[in-house]
């Protein structure tokens, strides 16, 4: 599949899942940044059963475009959802999975010289370079639980 292609069932998969009522549908051109696949078609469904029928969605299309589905991983569970379509992927989650795995920040362009990096000691959290305000926002609120495995040492994340 070429590149046109790819950008033109990445931008009809996303009408498709629009059109079941997906949320947050984002597209991700991963030219330059992947050597695996060109798009990323990411959504969001309201709960399991949603999604599943998003995922149903993405696979009939498929068939109807005869796509061969390289493979499929999240079903019956439902909270995150991949179907790989060779040079496009696309990526079901339930809210909750979604803002926890945050593929969009993952998967965006690479940070520019001079940009913010923090570091996550356990739960705590430091804006490095020291001496630059963090933007409202970013606290986390008291009492929150850290997500299980969760590293105690320190590791570094870009903004």
């Amino acid at each position: 599949m070429s590149n046109a292609d790819s950008a033109v069932l990445a931008a009809d998969m996303a009408k498709r899942l629009d059109d079941k009522k997906g949320k947050e549908i984002v597209v991700i051109d991963l030219d330059g940044r992947s050597g695996f696949a060109d798009y990323f078609v990411i959504v969001t469904g309201t709960s399991t059963t949603h999604v599943s029928t998003l995922a149903n969605e993405v696979l009939l299309v498929a068939h109807e475009r005869k796509i061969e589905v390289r493979g499929t991983e999240g079903l019956p569970e439902s909270a995150w959802v991949l179907v790989d379509l060779g040079d496009v992927l696309v990526h079901l989650f339930r809210q909750e999975a979604r803002e926890f795995y945050n593929l969009e920040k993952l998967w965006s362009p690479k940070a520019t010289p001079g940009r913010e990096v923090k570091v996550m000691t356990g739960h705590k959290e430091e804006a490095k370079p020291k001496g630059e305000a963090k933007p409202k926002g970013e606290a986390k609120p008291k009492g929150e639980a850290k997500p299980k495995g969760e590293a105690k040492r320190a590791v570094a994340h870009p903004e």
